[in-house]
């Protein structure tokens, strides 16, 4: 017990920064969830849910301080072609690409516990720094990709004074993330890049894209939901569904 009360003493971090650090991550995550929720072509609420519940059960059972989850564009891009064949499967309308999306996550997590319980997690040493920087500069691409849409107004490119203001939010926010770090870094440059601009936008009164219009562009009306309801994938779980998962997504 005593080894226990030692260990969380040992990992008790700065409560400042524990709150810039968490306000900074939720800011962040949900247009990020919005986005990757586009490019895998389910609703936004689907993925403002999943970073919803992944930030709850890492920082419930996260293995170590300062641990973060949420949206990932390298699943997305799996997800598309998932979601798509899983759509095409059932009747219109049916949406049995969302179901077996459920069932792929469900089977990725089964698969994550036994890697850490087998304590796998040393083997990803023997990874290649090549494959490494190829992953990272794919999902770069993926979110770079993601964002061009946010540079379009019902389905037509940005033009003349909305695409420059858009294009000067853009340069503003990096140029906050690339210097303010050699001034102090007793502030998260994310959060302050974030915090800057969006107060700009919203006491300027600069007409530009936002997630709000992003999603009304593409034929919503907005994110309204309550929270999430607990639910099992509407499909079959036997091998026939293993076997298109794992034909799908390797």
């Amino acid at each position: 017990m005593k080894q226990y009360f030692k260990f969380i003493k040992s990992t008790q971090g700065s409560v400042k920064d524990d709150l810039l650090s968490g306000i900074t991550v939720a800011l962040a995550l949900v247009p990020e969830a919005v986005a990757f929720a586009f490019v895998a072509g389910i609703s936004p609420i689907i993925g403002l849910y999943g970073a919803f519940i992944m930030g709850i059960v890492t920082a419930i059972f996260g293995g170590r301080p300062g641990m973060i989850s949420g949206a990932t564009g390298a699943l997305a891009v799996v997800m598309v072609n998932l979601i798509s064949e899983g759509n095409a499967m059932g009747v219109e309308g049916a949406m049995l690409g969302v179901q077996f999306l459920f069932a792929t996550l469900l089977l990725a997590g089964f698969f994550q516990m036994l890697a850490g319980l087998l304590k796998m997690g040393k083997f990803v040493r023997m990874i290649p720094k090549s494959v490494m920087m190829g992953f990272v500069n794919g999902l770069a691409i993926v979110i770079f990709t993601s964002q061009l849409g946010m540079f379009k107004s019902e389905g037509q490119w940005l033009q003349g004074e909305l695409l420059y203001s858009m294009l000067g939010l853009v340069l503003l926010t990096m140029f906050i993330m690339f210097f303010l770090p050699r001034i102090t870094k007793k502030i998260p440059e994310a959060l302050a890049a974030i915090i800057i601009v969006s107060s700009i936008v919203i006491f300027g009164d600069i007409e530009t894209q936002t997630v709000k219009s992003f999603i009304v562009s593409l034929g919503g009306e907005g994110i309204k939901a309550g929270l999430p309801s607990f639910n099992i994938p509407l499909i079959s779980l036997n091998l026939e569904t293993l076997s298109f998962i794992t034909t799908i997504c390797i």
